[in-house]
């Protein structure tokens, strides 16, 4: 009475009066079924049987039911596996413990049409007549439906059933498209659907890292929508690409198949993945032998995992080694007990016990069933031992589907159960009022279903996420090809999905048979993977996976394998030689411990010491006539202000420092200007004396005496010193670290700061240099009793010399090789001073004392 507006096959006919009290069904659904009655009934659709025949329509007879014919044994132990899960419910006091479950089981002969019948008559029931004046007060016909067993079916029918809220639950529908919660409200599967299957084989790819394979599916939605999903799945993951894709046609098409096998044949691609049927795999194989296309991989979807026909000692020689998905197996513990029960004398309300039994002894009862032409068997006497027989019937070793009928029953089964737990005032319907079984409505029953979650005794978890698909789970298997020849397929893993963890994938690889001479996974890439220090660069016109290795450019590294792109070094760092890793750069300066700057502070030292050398010379002598000559306090300072001018070279090597770059330079310009400034204090004396030999020149020595010679010298340091000081406090010189000269290095330096402080500085050193050398060039022909203007100029002429030719090379000398050349000048400069000023008085002091006399230095001497 629930359901009688479903179809026009249940459509009710009413009177024309509007006080008729019933209504009657059109018509009854007549093919033989498995049923027990309960407090509540569970619905089925199974196959039972491989064909049907619909007989002729005519609206001149009467109706007539089509007949199945073709007794499939595995679709009946389906049946009965259903039949033990209620039976082993209904004994178990923890599960519905006050509620007999029954069950109406239905065969749908592999037609849609009379799929949809059945299920149509397990929900709108077999009442003939219905009073409408009674009240809406009962169970529903049936709690739910456990099937059907093809998408197609369960498309059709979850259809109609969805509209009222109907709960359905599959145990071998894989369509995606039944995952559309808009469509199919109240459709349930066990089965995991196509998509899990593709994401499954893309995560077995990822595994043995094969990244370039070809994909071959059937010609009908099955393989074409897995085309569709392997695409974009793969796509999404990056886990490789297809070498091809290739449609198989239905039949034997030679023509097609060749052209198919050929781009195998040529193609690099080591795995061919295949979305197909086995006969498909049957006509294809043909020609793989024909070709004799060996070395692949191969990839089976569950469609074919499990096809005996394919595992023959022709093929395998191809086909061993193949990795495949399979329906997850199950143990059903007792199932065995319960199927050698059957008996047919036990099964009076079972007509399909008689047709088992008919077919498992090859016998037949008297009378023989409706439609059975099939003469010369033995009359079945019911005794048989079932347990002698030779029929995959028992064969218990490999239940998949029936694991799935098993989970589905026990789905609904804990639905209902926690639907009758409910407490009144709690409950989470409207008010929040419960459901019960004398008014069930079937939205209910979908709400509590759609919160199942139990634990098989075998171990896995079931539950259904918000479009109704069970955590999916698939067996990895594995064809094994025996030394003997026999072959054996074999579970080698497992990929799952679970609540806490997603999808993971287990696979022993040490049970797995490579059908390779390595005995290993085959290597099935289009590219070879970059090593660290390169990056992909993608080849025009082919897929992503197809690639060139390029090195990475100087500071720039890839520290992975296949990255797309390198990433440049910081800015202290640079690549090391295989461009893998950063490495700091070297840090570059005119240190003390090179051999360059070891030189340079060696000469430094010597000139200093050369210096305090001729110092001590000229103090001890200091009472001599060569001494006094010429004012002998201008030159001790003249050797102190060169002794510091070599000091100060120092500051040049070494590591630069804040204080070091702001003292270096005031210390060498002050130096200097010290130096020249006595130089050129000496080379006015000269002057001033010579002008004060002539007559009515003795008035000009006044304004060069002692007091004035120190203020002059003083005078023109403390210019310098102001300039220094200026250039210090406006734009101090500073350490910087300049990667502009080397890639791969630091160059550490001491910036001027300011170039018009550096210019100033130079500059002041050069206009006193040059106005000595134009004094002292001037007095050159001045007698040699008066003066020491020659050497003078020729010591201006060598100062000079040097810092001219300083200044290009200073500004062409990147790094440490401009402190160098910077310290050359100072020493060089400092050294030709000391050499000529100094040189010859030393000469005369120590090696010609007698020339060293008032006589010899007045020219009194002949």
């Amino acid at each position: 009475m629930y359901f009688m507006l479903l179809s026009s096959y249940v459509s009710s006919a009413v009177s024309s009066t509007l006080y008729s009290s019933s209504c009657q069904l059109q018509g009854q659904f007549h093919l033989n079924g498995m049923h027990k009655t309960g407090d509540v009934v569970v619905g089925g659709l199974f196959e039972i049987h491989f064909f049907s025949v619909f007989p002729d329509l005519s609206f001149t007879s009467e109706p007539q039911e089509p007949t199945c014919h073709g007794f499939d044994v595995l679709g009946f132990r389906q049946a009965q596996t259903m039949a033990f899960a209620v039976n082993e419910i209904n004994r178990n006091s923890n599960l519905l413990p006050n509620v007999t479950l029954g069950y109406s089981l239905y065969d749908n002969c592999v037609k849609l049409g009379i799929g949809f019948r059945a299920a149509l008559s397990l929900v709108s029931g077999q009442e003939e007549e219905f009073m409408l004046d009674e009240s809406c007060v009962g169970a529903p016909p049936v709690l739910g439906i456990v099937g059907d067993s093809s998408s197609t079916r369960s498309i059709a029918i979850s259809t109609i059933l969805g509209l009222y809220r109907v709960p359905m639950v599959s145990y071998f529908a894989t369509c995606s498209c039944l995952s559309d919660r808009q469509k199919f409200p109240s459709f349930f599967r066990t089965i995991p659907s196509d998509a899990f299957q593709v994401r499954a084989m893309i995560q077995i790819l990822k595994r043995f890292g094969w990244t370039w394979a070809g994909l071959l599916v059937s010609d009908d939605d099955y393989g074409l929508h897995a085309a569709q999903s392997f695409q974009s799945d793969l796509a999404q993951s990056g886990g490789g690409c297809l070498a091809y894709l290739e449609v198989l046609p239905w039949g034997n098409d030679p023509a097609e198949l060749g052209r198919i096998v050929d781009i195998m044949k040529k193609s690099t691609a080591r795995v061919v993945i295949v979305f197909a049927h086995e006969s498909h795999m049957i006509y294809l194989m043909e020609e793989v032998v024909k070709q004799n296309v060996t070395g692949r991989q191969w990839i089976a979807s569950e469609a074919w995992t499990a096809a005996a026909v394919l595992q023959t000692p022709d093929l395998m020689p191809y086909l061993g080694g193949t990795l495949g998905i399979a329906i997850r197996r199950g143990e059903i513990p007792g199932l065995m007990d319960f199927l050698l029960r059957i008996r047919p004398d036990l099964h009076h309300n079972n007509s399909y016990g008689n047709m088992f039994w008919e077919h498992t002894f090859q016998c037949r009862f008297a009378p023989p069933p409706a439609g059975w032409v099939e003469s010369g068997r033995a009359i079945c006497t019911g005794d048989e031992d079932l347990e002698n027989v030779d029929t995959e019937f028992l064969d218990l070793s490999n239940l998949r589907p029936e694991y799935n009928v098993y989970k589905a029953v026990y789905a609904l089964a804990y639905a209902l159960d926690d639907m009758l737990q409910c407490v009144p005032g709690r409950g989470p319907f409207s008010r929040h009022s419960c459901a019960t079984l004398q008014r069930l409505e079937p939205w209910q029953l979908v709400y509590y279903l759609q919160k199942v979650n139990f634990t098989t005794p075998f171990g896995d978890q079931v539950s259904f996420d918000e479009n109704g698909d069970a955590l999916p789970i698939y067996d990895i298997m594995n064809w094994l090809w025996l030394p003997d020849g026999r072959t054996k397929v074999q579970n080698v893993g497992a990929v799952k999905k679970s609540a806490l963890k997603g999808e993971e994938l287990t696979i022993d690889e040490d049970k797995i048979f490579w059908n390779f001479q390595s005995k290993e996974p085959p290597r099935s890439v289009c590219s070879e993977s970059c090593p660290p220090g390169t990056r992909k660069a993608r080849k025009k016109g082919q897929p992503e996976c197809c690639f060139d290795c390029i090195p990475c450019s100087e500071g720039k590294i890839s520290n992975s394998t296949d990255s797309t792109e390198c990433t440049s070094c910081p800015e202290d760092f640079w690549s090391n030689p295989q461009r893998d890793y950063c490495v700091a750069k070297k840090i570059e300066f005119l240190s003390y411990h090179e051999p360059l700057g070891i030189c340079l502070k060696t000469t430094s030292l010597l000139g200093t010491s050369i210096c305090a050398v001729v110092l001590g010379i000229f103090i001890y002598h200091r009472s001599t006539p060569m001494v006094r000559a010429n004012n002998s306090e201008l030159s001790f300072l003249l050797l102190v202000s060169l002794k510091l001018c070599f000091l100060c070279s120092l500051l040049f090597i070494g590591r630069p420092r804040l204080w070091t770059c702001q003292l270096r330079h005031a210390a060498f310009g002050i130096s200097f200007v010290l130096c020249v400034s006595c130089i050129l204090v000496k080379t006015m004396v000269v002057l001033a004396v010579f002008k004060a030999s002539k007559p009515g020149g003795g008035a000009t020595l006044k304004w060069f005496g002692a007091v004035q010679q120190r203020g002059t010298v003083l005078a023109l340091t403390s210019i310098q010193a102001a300039i220094c000081t200026t250039w210090l406090v406006s734009s101090s010189p500073a350490p910087h670290k300049n990667t502009q000269y080397h890639n791969d290095k630091i160059v550490y330096e001491c910036v001027v700061g300011s170039t018009v402080g550096f210019a100033v500085l130079l500059g002041y050193i050069g206009l006193l240099a040059i106005l000595s050398f134009l004094l002292a060039f001037l007095a050159r022909n001045l007698p040699d009793n008066f003066n020491e203007a020659k050497l003078i100029t020729f010591s201006m002429l060598i100062f000079c010399a040097v810092w001219v030719a300083f200044v290009p090379a200073y500004v062409n000398s990147p790094g440490k090789y401009a402190d160098a050349v910077e310290v050359f000048a100072i020493l060089a400069s400092s050294f030709g001073l000391l050499v000529a000023l100094f040189g010859p008085k030393c000469f005369i002091i120590l090696l010609r004392p007698e020339r060293n006399t008032k006589k010899a230095i007045m020219g009194r001497m002949h």
